[in-house]
């Protein structure tokens, strides 16, 4: 038997929240330091998040969702980032891209409890 390894992926939906995200990281960068770190840290977040093809599972709950019986988000990390995703049979849906030096609890709540 012969597996075709593209079946085996999951497919990545940015929601439009996490895309305003990556917006909002990329506009930060470029305006307090520059346009190549800015093109550079999109690419690399925009990367992390597609990489969720492959092994979703890998990420785990965040700590702030924990403790409010909140299991069914998962998280990745790109320092300092956070990647939060949902995973719904075969697909991943990324709802925030965060900054983890930011008060995470609240953004958390705000976002996502509200969803």
């Amino acid at each position: 038997m012969i597996l075709n390894r593209d079946s085996l992926k999951f497919k990545v939906n940015i929601v439009s929240s996490a895309e305003e995200d990556l917006f909002e990281i990329y506009q930060y960068v470029y305006f307090n330091d520059s346009e190549e770190k800015a093109e550079n840290l999109y690419s690399k977040l925009y990367e992390k998040c597609l990489s969720l093809q492959e092994y979703p599972n890998r990420g785990h709950v965040p700590p702030e969702l924990s403790l409010l019986g909140i299991d069914d988000f998962l998280e990745l990390s790109y320092k300092p980032y956070r990647i939060i995703y949902q995973i719904i049979e075969k697909v991943v849906f990324i709802h925030c891209i965060l900054d983890g030096r930011r008060d995470m609890q609240k953004l958390l709540q705000e976002r996502l409890i509200r969803e």
